[in-house]
């Protein structure tokens, strides 16, 4: 898995994964690392979606199949590939935060909640959904980490209604959720960065 890397100063605590949009690339959100962690405090990696596609440039997680149902078969090959990837780091799950924009929040919210997975350290999604995809269920009977969600209330690729139905979800389940609305479109609101921010260091152990 490609990626870039920022190192923490001195001996990391942890570590922060943020998952990129539809046709980005892994230096798209390469300067959030700094905002929502600026004690760098933890390792900071951005990786790059494995799948290209014709009709759109860059890269990308999963093939479009509807919202908020990716398609199954590339959803779950990027899914184990992330896995495995994330396996390999030299943390445990609950050091890590997981965090990304459209459908890398998607993935965030798979990687982080999907059944069979270690809970994460905390989770940032900003202007996604949880996945609905055949044989995939999400796990949120066990004890759910700390959620940020951003959403723009004019969204007009994945409307707001799909942040409102995860942070519903999520709380009835018992999850911590951290929630804004701007009045943006598919977009993260600057603002909500530092409130986000002190939810990662208190989830990380700052």
């Amino acid at each position: 898995m490609i990626s870039l890397r920022r190192e923490a100063e001195g001996e990391a605590a942890g570590a922060l994964v943020l998952f990129h949009g539809r046709g980005a690339s892994e230096h798209d959100l390469f300067p959030l690392l700094d905002l929502l962690d600026p004690d760098r405090r933890l390792l900071g990696l951005t990786p790059r979606g494995p799948l290209s596609f014709d009709y759109m440039p860059g890269r990308h997680w999963y093939r479009l199949g509807g919202i908020p149902t990716p398609d199954p078969e590339t959803f779950d090959s990027t899914f184990a590939e992330l896995a495995a990837w994330l396996a390999e780091l030299p943390f445990p799950a609950e050091r890590i935060v997981l965090g990304g924009f459209s459908q890398g929040s998607v993935m965030a919210y798979a990687l982080g909640l999907g059944a069979g997975r270690q809970t994460p350290a905390a989770l940032v999604c900003f202007s996604g959904f949880l996945p609905q995809v055949p044989g995939f269920r999400l796990d949120l009977e066990r004890p759910l980490p700390p959620v940020a969600i951003g959403h723009g209330t004019y969204d007009d690729v994945i409307p707001v209604e799909y942040g409102r139905e995860a942070r519903s979800t999520l709380e009835a389940a018992g999850a911590e959720v951290l929630y804004r609305e701007a009045p943006m479109t598919h977009t993260i609101e600057p603002a909500f960065l530092p409130p986000v921010a002190a939810l990662i260091r208190t989830a990380t152990g700052g």
